[in-house]
């Protein structure tokens, strides 16, 4: 099965994920805003901003203009930063009705919407009319580009409410060291995936204000409990949460300095500035925004979420961590279920 597919978003994750696809054996335009960054692809095959000491297939073509990248594609895999994927949704919508197509969408982005608190592919859903599309699907798990990219083993999920469109996407992505499972729960998929940078945030910081391994732990499973509590409410799976787009996310990226969530808690646990942290990242550090669109989503929906609360309080409100973290182990005793 060779397909037509085009990657919107040449960051780690977009062209580590294009680079698999064209692997496989897929024709793959990448697209990217930055027109310095599509000559470096095309010319020197490599993304030096965004992963080191890597080098692309010559068959991986990027390009600047959307409108040739989606030229008779078959789908579309969305990998832009969450705050862009409206606006680049709506682009490719007017395009996809202009030429009659209509392409699987899919996206591997990990964030929450601001102000709307809506979900990334029902984002999509809105602004991509069916009659331009088939199923909406997400593509997530542990999954650092860093380690894709050395062919490391790596497992991921891929959730549609449609069977076959979970199918599709699985059949796209699979090769022998990137193994793609399906999920139905697209609710659960997208609430672990979005709000693991939350924990990533507050497991960084730990790491940062120098405490052990006890303490991240203990973080990173009442975090997912947090987590869990939220998803549920919208009527996710709780077994979504256990999972690799669960608890396997929370693993890879609470504990790694590959994610730019943790360096970022990290840094913050640390004393740097918040301001500073993210002028110097480089790169979006979604768990920021998603923290934000948590919190208010747990005070409007009466779900208890006191980590996300304490990052919140943290990142928004300029409260000190070391007080954030005696005030969460001073709480009142309560039943772990």
């Amino acid at each position: 099965m060779s397909e037509k597919i085009a990657v919107l978003g040449a960051g780690s994750w977009g062209s580590i994920l294009a680079s698999v696809l064209d692997e496989n054996g897929h024709d793959v335009r990448l697209w990217s805003y930055n027109p310095d960054q599509v000559e470096e692809l095309n010319t020197k095959h490599t993304n030096s901003r965004y992963i080191k000491d890597f080098t692309y297939s010559p068959s991986l073509v990027a390009y600047s203009d959307l409108e040739q990248a989606l030229a008779d594609v078959d789908a579309i895999l969305f990998v832009v930063p969450t705050k862009a994927i409206r606006s680049v949704a709506g682009k490719v919508a007017t395009i996809l009705a202009a030429k009659h197509l209509q392409p699987q969408i899919i996206h591997a982005s990990k964030g929450i919407e601001q102000k709307t608190y809506k979900r990334l592919s029902q984002v999509l859903a809105e602004e991509i009319p069916v009659a331009n599309r088939k199923a909406v699907s997400v593509i997530s798990g542990p999954s650092h580009a860093e380690d894709v990219a050395r062919k490391d083993i790596t497992l991921v999920t891929a959730a549609s409410e449609s069977p076959d469109a979970a199918k599709y996407v699985q059949k796209l992505f699979m090769t022998p060291y990137f193994r793609v499972y399906t999920n139905s729960d697209v609710i659960g998929v997208e609430i672990g995936a979005a709000l693991k940078n939350i924990i990533a945030l507050g497991t960084g910081a730990l790491n940062g204000l120098g405490y052990g391994d006890n303490a991240k732990a203990a973080l990173m499973t009442r975090g997912l409990a947090e987590i869990s509590r939220l998803g549920t409410s919208f009527g996710a799976d709780p077994m979504t949460f256990i999972g690799l787009s669960g608890v396997g996310d929370i693993i890879v990226t609470g504990t790694s300095s590959n994610s730019r969530n943790w360096r970022a808690g990290d840094e913050l646990g640390r004393g740097e500035k918040l301001d500073d942290v993210i002028d110097h990242m480089g790169m979006v550090i979604e768990g920021l925004a998603t923290t934000k669109a948590a919190y208010e989503l747990s005070q409007e929906r009466g779900v208890s979420m006191p980590i996300t609360k304490a990052i919140y309080q943290v990142i928004y409100e300029g409260k000190d961590i070391r007080q954030a973290i005696s005030d969460l182990m001073q709480r009142e005793g309560r039943s772990e279920f």
